[in-house]
């Protein structure tokens, strides 16, 4: 699984792209509310890990996840 986060520009916020190992979107969410996007993938009791990544990489980058 990959994570890329993107950044917002004026009034669009940033978002958070999960995308399976063929690259294929699997959730698209805000930033600051991940909760019901990945409670609905089901990797709600991923969301701290998944988190503490998105938080570490710069925006435009994508970084694989290991689950």
């Amino acid at each position: 699984m990959y994570v890329l986060k993107v950044k917002g520009v004026a009034k669009i916020p940033d978002y958070v792209q999960l995308r399976d190992n063929e690259f294929t979107l699997l959730a698209y969410f805000r930033l600051d509310r991940p909760e019901r996007a990945l409670e609905k993938i089901g990797l709600a009791d991923k969301a701290e890990y998944i988190l503490q990544v998105v938080n570490e990489i710069p925006f435009g980058e994508i970084k694989k996840l290991e689950l």
